[in-house]
């Protein structure tokens, strides 16, 4: 499996975050091929040493990083990248990797 995780800074307005993220974004993203799982956080995100500075964090899955490459490559997965500046305001960051089960 290859998961992409996306950490989206504390934004500008959270409850528009949120509002767009729900009703706008996640349904673009969930267009893209291959994509197995999508996963998000629910409440605060927070480091040992308390508040992190992160909103939120998306766990999206597919089988492998062909899939990834193919899946952000695809008319989606670049409608749903262009997508986050129009929400995003606080930035985003976005991280690919293969996975394996210890």
């Amino acid at each position: 499996m290859a998961d992409v995780i996306v950490t989206y800074k504390t934004p500008k307005d959270p409850a528009a975050f949120d509002k767009y993220y729900a009703e706008t974004h996640i349904p673009i993203a969930k267009k893209m091929p291959g994509l197995r799982k999508y996963q998000i956080s629910r409440g605060p995100v927070v480091s040992p040493a308390g508040p992190s500075g992160i909103h939120l964090i998306a766990t999206l899955t597919f089988d492998n990083m062909d899939a990834v490459k193919a899946a952000f490559g695809s008319p989606e997965g670049k409608a749903a990248a262009s997508d986050v500046a129009n929400f995003a305001t606080g930035g985003a960051d976005i991280v690919f990797y293969d996975t394996r089960e210890v």
